[in-house]
């Protein structure tokens, strides 16, 4: 497996992303788009350490989870992508089997007629 990005938690936590510990296989969500109205905490009881469970749910769209993982996955397989390359971006041409995408395209024009 190539070199992945690696992160301690005092960094990940300051930076968004998605984020994988492989030893004990948890994924962390960073996101810092969500403004809370600070006015429903009294700010002198938290300290910087402090944390407050919001929901129990997770907000994330299970399957482009999956997706991120699946690409991070053939990206850092033996002759995968370079680690330097950003799995962001929509078009890697990370298809398992373009031979399949084009046997789609076949069956398309088949099941038009």
């Amino acid at each position: 497996m190539s070199n992945p990005r690696r992160f301690g938690l005092d960094e990940l936590i300051l930076r968004p992303g998605t984020y994988f510990n492989p030893q004990t296989e948890i994924m962390v969500i960073v996101d810092d788009t969500p403004e809370v109205d600070h006015e429903l905490f009294d700010m002198d009881q938290f300290d910087s350490d402090d944390w407050v469970l919001i929901a129990e749910d997770t907000p994330v769209d299970e399957v482009k989870r999956d997706d991120l993982v699946e690409r991070f996955q053939i990206a850092h397989q033996v002759g995968g992508l370079d680690s330097g390359d950003d799995l962001g971006e929509e078009d890697k041409g990370l298809d398992a089997d373009p031979e399949e995408d084009e046997e789609d395209d076949e069956l398309e024009g088949v099941e038009e007629l």
